[in-house]
């Protein structure tokens, strides 16, 4: 942290970063001479803010954010969304999808070849002329790496469960995240992509658990246990967030 020169009502010791249920999440702390307790603030320009008061040990920090975990994720998305357009009205130039834990900030430019790159945090989108929409091209994107990162996810994990699959699609989906068909062909829904890593495994280890049972019973649920211990929280997350993931790029 960067040592103060200067007592004042409020000053910036530095910038820091902590993992919040599988989201990387970045925040400022400043000092605060009258503070008596420690003031968490989110807020669309600057993100999290942690002020600390005078005496405050530093080193208790990250046990604080973790225990403040789910208002600060609440937060955070509802600034996101605040930010973003209405659901179906189209994502533009600034906005911000989720991605594999973190938040991109959506670039746009002209060129001659349309498609989308990560640079530097951010999803830089290349407008082609009429070569379809912003939300079309970013789509394309998540398909594409959903194909790449699911597949290597599935096979590391499948390994480790002992079981096989067929094959595996990568699918938009309105309503479900995984399906596991009689044949062992597996099928993710691409969103898959905007929810935090570990949320993303226990889809994936449901799935992949019904490769040995087809069912929903205790023996198939002690299976998934035995592969992500915290598969309930997970679920919950997923509860939680089902309508938002659904508002993201509405097809």
């Amino acid at each position: 942290m960067m040592p103060l020169k200067r007592r004042t009502p409020l000053a910036v010791l530095g910038a820091g970063e902590i993992t919040l249920s599988g989201r990387v999440v970045q925040y400022t702390l400043k000092w605060s001479a009258r503070a008596r307790y420690v003031r968490l603030e989110v807020r669309r320009e600057t993100g999290l803010t942690v002020v600390v008061p005078r005496r405050f040990p530093l080193a208790q920090l990250p046990e604080l954010l973790k225990g403040k975990r789910r208002w600060i994720l609440a937060k955070l998305v509802q600034v996101e969304n605040a930010a973003a357009p209405p659901a179906g009205g189209g994502l533009k130039d600034g906005s911000v999808v989720p991605y594999m834990g973190k938040s991109l900030r959506l670039a746009t430019r002209p060129g001659e070849t349309p498609g989308a790159r990560l640079a530097g945090g951010r999803l830089l989108v290349t407008l082609g002329p009429g070569d379809g929409s912003l939300d079309s091209l970013i789509e394309q994107w998540f398909r594409l790496q959903a194909a790449v990162a699911l597949r290597a996810r599935v096979d590391l994990l499948g390994a480790t469960m002992g079981v096989s699959y067929n094959q595996l699609t990568i699918r938009g989906q309105k309503s479900r995240w995984g399906s596991c068909s009689r044949k062992g062909n597996l099928s993710f829904n691409w969103k898959l992509l905007m929810m935090p890593p570990p949320v993303m495994d226990y889809v994936v280890v449901h799935e992949l658990a019904h490769l040995a049972v087809l069912d929903h019973s205790t023996r198939f649920w002690a299976l998934v246990a035995k592969h992500c211990p915290q598969w309930q929280a997970h679920r919950r997350w997923l509860k939680e967030h089902a309508a938002e993931l659904a508002a993201t790029l509405p097809r």
